[in-house]
């Protein structure tokens, strides 16, 4: 053995998501990155929680649902209504941020 290690090739999380996935726009590409979107979702609610110090049953009660609601949030098991979402946050104490992408042709009211 001379010593030399082989060149390894790396590659970009956005080129093994487009080659493995899809390109972004392609229905598996979008159904992808909207999983993704819900699992980090319920691991930030999860995380919020515990730093609180609150069971899945007392958060559920702060906001009025039952605790499995609470634990499908945050397994990503179901897709949660909005508003529903935003009172867990509130009841966390937590500030949510988040961003509207508009795609494709611009909205013209007229």
């Amino acid at each position: 053995m001379t010593g030399t290690t082989p060149k390894l090739k790396l590659y970009s999380l956005e080129e093994v998501t487009n080659k493995y996935i899809g390109k972004q726009g392609t229905p598996k590409r979008e159904a992808f990155d909207q999983e993704l979107r819900m699992d980090l979702l319920g691991h930030a609610l999860k995380q919020a929680r515990q730093e609180r110090n609150l069971t899945q049953e007392q958060l559920g009660k702060l906001v009025g649902v039952q605790k499995a609601q609470i634990s499908k949030l945050e397994n990503s098991l179901t897709d949660a209504r909005f508003d529903t979402i935003l009172k867990v946050f509130k009841a966390l104490g937590a500030k949510i941020n988040f961003n509207v992408e508009m795609l494709g042709n611009p909205v013209t009211v007229g």
